[in-house]
């Protein structure tokens, strides 16, 4: 039970999922849940890559053979997955573009990354990632239907579970009572990173079986590098991290296992 309670706030906090009511009441509220919770933010990106999957696939049979099809369903699910996150990660990815694109100096990057004003870096990081998320979608698409179902489910998992390894490893330096960055403020140990290792598990495994070998192991290789080059660059810009950053972090991972999927058809 205490399983399905963490999971429950996760989604309270990382989705518009409606946890309320009597729902809300069973769950409880409370500093040790709510850190707990933290530990399934992939099992959050279960829920966002199986509606991704499902409206690719109902665009995918309803439109046309055409092939701009598969930009059309890759916007699609685009579009639901924002509607569902509400935004928040690519709100973060915006604010670190701005805040490390508008200024060389720590507290001045930071200061800039509370505006919520949307800023050049911001818009151009934005409309950069969307355009590469769905033309990789497409590209794997034209693949096979497989390819792309594999590489939602498997990025929107796998790409919540990299930036806990900045949350375990870096210093939270953003508010704590923010609401982008309060479930995972605190250090996660190394029992709750393995639960969120966990829900990266079987996305990988039907990667696997319906890919092969190369594909999910290139797309999650891809992946990890990038958050690597994340953590290394807040490290030395930021000396630390916020909630911002994670859901930069998110972004730029899930991107990644799709560039790295795309790549593992051709070598493969």
């Amino acid at each position: 039970m205490s399983f399905l309670r963490q999971y429950l706030i996760a989604l309270q906090f990382f989705t518009r999922m409606p946890v309320a009511g009597a729902l809300a009441q069973w769950t409880g509220f409370s500093p040790d849940v709510l850190r707990a919770s933290a530990a399934h933010f992939p099992g959050v990106g279960w829920l966002v890559g199986l509606l991704a999957c499902t409206v690719f696939a109902l665009l995918g049979l309803a439109l046309p053979d055409s092939p701009f099809a598969p930009l059309v369903a890759g916007v699609g699910c685009t579009i639901a997955t924002i509607w569902l996150t509400g935004g928040s990660h690519e709100d973060g990815l915006a604010a670190v573009a701005d805040g490390l694109g508008g200024s060389a100096g720590r507290l001045e990057a930071l200061e800039i990354m509370k505006d919520s004003r949307l800023g050049t870096y911001g818009g151009l990081a934005l409309a950069t990632a969307l355009l590469a998320k769905v033309s990789l979608l497409a590209v794997l698409a034209a693949h096979s239907p497989t390819a792309v179902l594999a590489a939602l489910l498997g990025a929107h998992v796998v790409s919540r579970f990299w930036p806990l390894v900045l949350v375990r490893t870096m210093t939270y330096i953003g508010e704590a009572t923010a609401a982008n960055g309060k479930p995972l403020a605190d250090r996660i140990d190394s029992r709750a990173l393995g639960i969120a290792g966990a829900w990266c598990v079987l996305p990988l495994a039907v990667a696997l079986l319906v890919q092969g070998l190369a594909f999910a192991m290139i797309a999650l290789l891809f992946s990890g590098l990038v958050l690597l080059w994340m953590r290394r660059l807040f490290v030395r810009r930021l000396e630390g991290f916020n909630g911002d950053c994670l859901g930069a972090a998110q972004q730029a991972c899930e991107l990644a296992f799709y560039l790295g999927a795309a790549v593992a058809l051709r070598v493969a």
